[in-house]
């Protein structure tokens, strides 16, 4: 075997006009090419001569090692996932006190949860939220059916985590030297995942599918002696002589244990401050502010791809862009959801919070994506309070709940007008996706001074590189809040416990430590690896 990078194919190929472009890549006849497998496809639209797919290839000749040899290629890497080799199962489970509590659900919790139900812990996961399916009910009910805002089942609580309710992305830039990435997309195909997130250059699942996937994940992690508990918030830890002996849930239960991973998620506020007052250390780090922007999505098709924007292999197109601005500040696209909905992503009453979700098709009529300015702990007095970042973000979104009626109802404004300092008093062609209601009005009212003076810089700037960013009609919605988490949790870089409390694992993004679905289960497999290995 060898592997060859960017072979090229037109959008309508066939087959065989795969191992045509292999044959022309190595110079050799295609009847010394046995099997051609596809490791990774990606839509390549730099080339004056139209859009293509450009393919990683695994390639198996009929000559063996003298062919290899003479196209002077490399073997495909051992990209095997090879952390828990040689690692044995318990013979026996740990007693009373002594399985490991995984604290939330979120892509982090169930991948660590899962991989010590794999090796004999029995590990219990709990969840303050509820189980994916009456979560999605709240949810949606809340979005759409005038249903009571429930501050424990909503977009950032509850089986699945924040993920649930997104694009279901699956890529990330982490640097990946163990492998794991390969086998957390194998274990989402096994639970339901779509098998092109194997191949696909940005992998998404999409929330309607997620759904199930997390439910199959829990599923195998009962199966195995693992306990899932949701509704179960945890209200307390426990400690004694500078070590983790258990935690209290808001029932009044206690629950004993030597070791307690946190995956809380990068919104789980209240539970910072617990776990501060319990003597876990934090500092501030940065994040972003900003707002969601809507664009029609054939309007970025056509940016992107021209006239072969319409052709059916290439689906709603996304986009990356950033802007460094004069003032030291950088504006970005976030979380960009092609063909997908902006919603309502709060937790807390009183505050307002915007989001992004797709499905797995990708088909409503807009793009959104969130559009970012960077926050520093500078900003929000971060070096003497590091829970001081959670008061800046609850601020803003306090401002905008009530600039949108003090309803949940969104705060809009046309690109146009926001551009022009203006208030927006109606909407024009492009009709925002965000649900129960928006409020047309000045966005400036409820972002920080440095954040609009940004972004009035950059969304010119983006739409000399993407063409019709600066739409007069797109729709910016506010606020978002929730990119990342504004704390970290520092951690032994050897034990990954946490450097003041034993038997403590910060894990994911609440902690600091990941930013999306796949960065937040690598994480959440690492704990586990360092764990089976004590």
């Amino acid at each position: 075997m060898l592997r060859l990078d960017q072979i090229r194919l037109p959008l309508d190929h066939q087959e065989s006009d795969l191992r045509e472009a292999v044959s022309a890549a190595l110079q050799i006849p295609v009847g010394d090419i046995a099997r051609v497998e596809l490791v990774k496809r990606s839509v390549d639209a730099r080339g004056r001569d139209g859009v293509r797919f450009s393919c990683l290839v695994d390639v198996e000749l009929t000559r063996g090692e003298e062919a290899l040899r003479a196209a002077g290629q490399a073997p495909p890497p051992d990209e095997r996932y090879r952390q828990l080799d040689g690692v044995r199962s318990l013979d026996q489970p740990p007693g009373e006190g002594f399985r490991p509590i995984v604290v939330g659900s979120g892509p982090c919790g169930l991948f660590c949860t899962l991989l010590l139900a794999r090796h004999g812990w029995r590990p219990l996961l709990i969840e303050r939220g509820k189980a994916a399916g009456e979560r999605a009910r709240d949810v949606t009910g809340f979005w759409n059916r005038n249903w009571p805002f429930n501050p424990e089942s909503n977009v950032q609580y509850g089986e699945g985590g924040a993920g649930t309710f997104s694009d279901g992305k699956l890529y990330t830039q982490i640097k990946d030297r163990e492998h794991r990435i390969r086998w957390l997309l194998t274990e989402l195909v096994r639970a339901g995942a779509p098998e092109d997130i194997l191949t696909n250059g940005k992998p998404h699942i999409g929330t309607d599918r997620l759904i199930k996937v997390v439910r199959q994940i829990r599923e195998e992690i009962l199966s195995l002696g693992g306990e899932v508990r949701f509704e179960a918030r945890m209200t307390k830890l426990l400690t004694a002589e500078g070590r983790v002996t258990g935690v209290v849930l808001a029932s009044g239960e206690t629950l004993r244990t030597n070791r307690v991973i946190a995956a809380v998620g990068h919104s789980a506020r209240d539970t910072f401050v617990l776990l501060r007052e319990a003597g876990v250390a934090f500092e501030a780090k940065p994040f972003s502010l900003g707002v969601r922007i809507e664009h029609p999505q054939g309007l970025i098709n056509f940016a992107q791809y021209g006239r072969q924007a319409e052709h059916p292999a290439l689906g709603a197109a996304p986009y990356k862009t950033v802007h460094h601005a004069k003032n030291g500040r950088a504006a970005y696209s976030f979380c960009m959801c092609p063909g997908g909905l902006v919603v309502a992503a709060a937790s807390e009453p009183g505050g307002l919070v915007t989001n992004g979700m797709s499905s797995y098709a990708r088909a409503e009529a807009n793009a959104n994506s969130g559009l970012m300015v960077d926050v520093r702990p500078e900003d929000f007095d971060g070096g003497s309070d590091p829970l001081a970042g959670i008061a800046f973000q609850r601020h803003w979104e306090r401002v905008a709940f009530e600039l949108g009626g003090s309803n949940f109802h969104a705060p809009v404004q046309r690109v146009g007008d926001f551009l022009a300092g203006r208030p927006s008093t109606g909407l024009g062609t492009v009709i925002p996706s965000y649900k129960p209601g928006v409020t047309p009005t000045d966005l400036a009212r409820c972002l920080p001074d440095f954040v609009v003076e940004t972004l009035r810089e950059a969304i010119p700037a983006m739409a000399r590189k993407l063409r019709g960013y600066d739409l007069p009609d797109a729709v910016l919605v506010g606020v978002e809040t929730r990119s990342s988490s504004p704390v970290r949790m520092p951690r032994d870089a050897g034990t990954l416990q946490s450097i003041s409390l034993a038997g403590f694992y910060p894990a994911g993004e609440g902690a600091g430590y990941a930013g999306g679905i796949i960065s937040a289960a690598a994480d959440g497999m690492k704990i586990a690896e360092t764990i089976l290995r004590e």
